[in-house]
């Protein structure tokens, strides 16, 4: 792909063929000889010359000096300001060279080399700034597509994508195979939801330069954001080139699992350690591609290397708890829940899964005591209420077992037949234990 890096490209003119007029000083010159005429160098353009010569072998320090002097006296010569702005840039004298770059526009403002470059120095530090400039630029030079396309960047930057959009349009016009101007369409396309139309701009792209990564990239995000199947394919067209954009691989990770492949994407989320230690973020999603599979030993023992990572992390040891009680290991999963609800003491799922658990291992004074927690935060439903009724029951205590499986026979509505039998059937049995006690 041909540079579109915005480094200073100005003509450089010759300054030998810009003279100071003007006469030397009387009583100053040398007497020629009788019947010659005596041709007087002007020490201004003596001055233009050393410039001159500096530049031309690359030596912008040493250009500045004499640009300096001849400044001095003629401060409204503008090619001169150019030469001293293009010198200070060459430099890295950014500042130094838009002061220069200004008085040069101002002194000629149809300069269109000082347009472009004051334009182009403006472009990294105030895009909003660089529009004007740049404007003129491509208004003098009508027929160039860079200028314009330096305008669409900056117009892009500044948040002027209608106007950015109708610039690199025209690049197009001026020069049909220039990809980058294409690129950037399809990006502002993007941006404005147009995924359609920066498709085809990426496809275009792509027809003039087969690997280019950013057309590649942007034809993936394309076709994912228009849910189209081809977009896994142009993730990994993309990644062969660009192994290491890990934002990239983790969102064809996503479609992936989307897609039922799990164990294409472990295998790509193995590619992405690239002979490294896996990231937190790798290890998070192969968790839960394990879990979604099934293999909860493997999501386990990947869960606390994520852990190892993120000791801190609420949701790894909320995630490990959870699986722990899947295996049934409910001594393990007691005690990774409690940590997360040492780091995270809201969190209703996280109570959710330790009542759970507190149930299953027929911990029932702790089951109620946790259900009293999640109440408090929000109104039970049907399902707890019957986790009540069941503890109650095994704990004895007649009157509050009643009163939950009446609680919720009421909010079930007939929902879960089983469960609505075996209330019935217990409220009969505590019924008739609780008239005894009378």
């Amino acid at each position: 792909m041909r540079g579109r890096t915005p480094i200073l490209m100005a003509a450089l003119c010759v300054m030998s063929t810009m003279k100071v007029a003007g006469q030397v000083p009387q009583g100053t010159a040398p007497k020629a000889p009788q019947g010659k005429t005596q041709k007087l160098r002007n020490p201004l353009n003596d001055l233009l010359d050393e410039a001159q010569a500096a530049l031309d072998k690359n030596d912008y320090a040493a250009a500045i000096p004499p640009l300096q002097k001849f400044l001095s006296e003629k401060p409204d010569v503008a090619f001169a300001h150019f030469q001293l702005g293009y010198a200070y840039t060459a430099l890295k004298r950014s500042e130094e060279a838009q002061s220069e770059y200004e008085k040069c526009v101002v002194l000629d403002p149809k300069m269109a080399e000082a347009q472009l470059n004051l334009g182009i120095l403006l472009l990294e530090k105030d895009p909003a700034e660089a529009v004007a400039p740049l404007r003129k630029a491509v208004e003098l030079l009508p027929s160039q597509s860079r200028p314009r396309y330096l305008l669409g960047l900056a117009q892009q930057r500044s948040g002027d994508l209608t106007g950015a959009a109708e610039s690199f349009e025209g690049v197009s016009r001026l020069d049909a195979k220039d990809a980058e101007s294409l690129i950037q369409l399809g990006r502002i396309y993007l941006k404005t939801n147009r995924p359609v139309d920066a498709e085809g701009k990426f496809r275009a792209a792509l027809g003039l330069e087969a690997k280019s990564p950013e057309a590649l990239q942007g034809l993936a995000v394309s076709l994912d954001a228009e849910k189209k199947p081809g977009a896994v394919d142009a993730y990994r067209d993309y990644l062969a080139l660009q192994p290491q954009n890990s934002g990239a691989r983790t969102r064809l990770v996503h479609l992936l699992v989307e897609q039922g492949q799990y164990d294409a994407a472990l295998a790509e989320i193995d590619k992405s350690g690239g002979g490294q230690p896996p990231t937190l973020d790798a290890l998070r999603l192969k968790a839960d591609i394990e879990i979604e599979q099934k293999k909860l030993e493997a999501a386990i023992a990947t869960l606390k290397q994520a852990i190892a990572l993120a000791p801190n992390d609420a949701q790894l040891h909320g995630g490990l708890g959870r699986t722990y009680l899947q295996t049934r290991d409910f001594v393990n999963a007691e005690k990774e829940l409690k940590e997360a609800l040492q780091l995270d003491r809201n969190n209703l799922n996280y109570w959710k899964d330790l009542s759970t658990t507190y149930y299953l291992a027929d911990n029932c004074q702790a089951t109620l005591a946790t259900l009293d927690v999640i109440a408090k935060a929000e109104t039970p439903g049907a399902g707890p209420w019957f986790i009540r009724a069941l503890c109650y029951d095994k704990l004895g205590q007649v009157m509050p077992a009643l009163d939950a499986y009446r609680k919720f026979l009421e909010l079930d509505g007939n929902k879960n037949p089983d469960q609505v039998w075996q209330a019935n059937q217990r409220i009969h049995v505590l019924e008739k234990t609780a008239q005894k006690k009378k």
